[in-house]
């Protein structure tokens, strides 16, 4: 009898052995969606350049199992908010100056709000139209969104949010990095020397702090500070005011003559401004004489 029971026993072990096995095959073969992102709140950063024109980008997704899918995958994407104010709770609580806000509508445009994965293929994707001109260099832009399941496809729940980042940059600057040019020259006809950060603003016109002033990231102090660069067609720099300074470009320093240039010196190439103004801030004037230079790699 006890042999019955031990063959019985052995039966329905072997059974749940192949039922675990088939649950373990079909988990590790089934296909699954992602939106494909890093795994920092599910961003993707996208690098614009400011050309003046609308400028292309894309949003992917991807699908995982051991093999490809057999036929054709279709998900569906959706404008939401959440992610986005998870992101910014998550990071900066109740300071919401330091808030990243929803990329504005009229800067981008998304035709078909669905990505198709087609059989034999892991990856898929869908086309936005960009229009980066007039966003600020200060602010943190995303588009949020999140994929829905239009065709019975199983989405991965941890992936199946993005938000897509539009970083704007130029020749001279950029979001995604820091744009730091060493500073030397003279003010008011005393040596200095330091580092500026440059921020991009259009194809042509970067953003820095007159002559030197202190940087501080708030919007009285880069309104009353900072001046603009735009260089022009033939390599000479107009200076402008940016918003309350006053600033008066000097063309009479043939060492400082309001140009920019990139030369290359033993393999490595450079970015090299080379101006002459004065400037007024809080009533006192200064004179600035300075060449701000960084290394590139184009």
């Amino acid at each position: 009898m006890k042999k019955y029971q031990i063959a019985a026993l052995v039966i329905v072990l072997m059974c749940m052995s192949c039922k675990d096995n088939e649950l373990f095959e079909r988990e590790m073969y089934k296909n699954v969606v992602s939106l494909i992102s890093s795994d920092y709140h599910n961003t993707f950063e996208e690098v614009v350049p400011l050309t003046g024109d609308e400028v292309i980008g894309y949003i992917a997704a991807s699908v995982g199992g051991t093999d490809a899918t057999t036929q054709d995958i279709v998900i569906g994407l959706e404008e939401d908010p959440t992610p986005l104010e998870i992101y910014n709770r998550s990071l900066y609580d109740e300071d919401e100056s330091l808030y990243a806000k929803l990329l504005p509508v009229d800067k981008y445009e998304i035709k078909d709000y669905q990505i198709q994965i087609n059989a034999g293929e892991r990856t898929g994707r869908t086309l936005v139209r960009l229009r980066p001109e007039g966003l600020s260099p200060d602010s943190t832009y995303f588009i949020a969104l999140k994929a829905t399941d239009i065709a019975d496809v199983e989405i991965n729940a941890n992936k199946n949010t993005i938000l897509y980042q539009v970083l704007i940059a130029n020749e001279y600057a950029s979001q995604a990095d820091d744009a730091l040019y060493s500073m030397s020259g003279m003010v008011d006809g005393v040596v200095t020397a330091g580092n500026k950060a440059l921020f991009p603003l259009t194809k042509n016109s970067v953003r820095v702090i007159a002559g030197t002033e202190p940087f501080e990231s708030t919007i009285s102090n880069i309104n009353k500070t900072a001046i603009v660069l735009v260089v022009n067609e033939d390599n000479t720099v107009s200076i402008e005011p940016y918003r309350d300074i006053e600033v008066n470009q000097l063309n009479n320093d043939p060492s400082f003559p309001n140009t920019f240039h990139r030369e290359t010196v033993f393999g490595r190439t450079y970015n090299s401004f080379l101006l002459s103004y004065e400037y007024t801030v809080n009533g006192t004037t200064r004179v600035m004489k300075e060449e701000l230079r960084m290394e590139v790699n184009y």
